[in-house]
């Protein structure tokens, strides 16, 4: 397949480790630099249309097939900001650093009878995935954030360190990382972003982010 990856060099390398060198890669860091090469690709793969989603109209009259990083942002609202004139075939994925070289591709569609597009695509890639439903955060992005968020919060009631929270989900629960490595892995600003796009899809007072992680983004300027 032709791929072009649109986001961060550690968007493409993480592509380029989940989907092999069986592939033609093509990678630019920005949108602006993307739009004279959108055709004739077979998959276009934007990392960063949660932050400039209003880069979407580029995709919206072209029949491209694309897989938008929905994390933040519904590929729903994607469409309604376009009047949902959309002739392009869309997915959404889970794009936050960490998220993308996983065993399972976790995947959402906007219209119906994509499905087995979805499943030509993915076959294409060799790769597993599991279809959710078009919603901020998707699936393991929203859980990662909530673990990550109650973290801060039991730090910032002073009932234990960081350190120790960390050892006791990774030996606990035997996840892959604790939840302040995590964080930083993901990144506060994306973190705090996502559980923001949260609350703001559901008012879910579950959602609401805790002050010292409020405090660290601020601080990132």
């Amino acid at each position: 397949m032709k791929i072009l990856v649109i986001g961060e060099s550690r968007h493409f390398e993480e592509c380029r480790q989940k989907f092999g060198d069986d592939h033609s890669y093509s990678w630019v860091g920005e949108h602006m630099e993307a739009e004279p090469f959108l055709g004739g690709n077979d998959l276009i793969i934007d990392a960063i249309i949660d932050e400039e989603p209003g880069e979407f109209q580029m995709y919206a009259g072209r029949p491209v097939t694309v897989f938008l990083n929905t994390v933040k942002i519904s590929l729903a609202e994607l469409a309604q900001s376009v009047g949902n004139d959309v002739a392009c075939t869309m997915f959404g994925f889970n794009g936050l650093p960490t998220f993308i070289n996983r065993p399972v591709l976790e995947v959402s569609h906007w219209r119906p009878g994509h499905e087995r597009t979805l499943k030509q695509i993915c076959e294409g890639l060799k790769t597993p995935y599991l279809e959710v439903d078009d919603r901020v955060g998707l699936v393991t992005a929203r859980v990662v954030a909530m673990i990550i968020n109650e973290a801060y919060y039991t730090v910032q009631e002073g009932t234990a360190t960081r350190e120790d929270i960390d050892l006791a989900m990774r030996l606990g629960t035997n996840y892959p990382h604790g939840p302040f490595e995590w964080c930083q892995r993901i990144s506060v600003k994306h973190v705090y972003e996502l559980i923001e796009a949260l609350y703001e899809d559901t008012r879910d007072e579950r959602y609401k982010i805790c002050p010292l992680l409020k405090k660290e983004y601020l601080a990132l300027g």
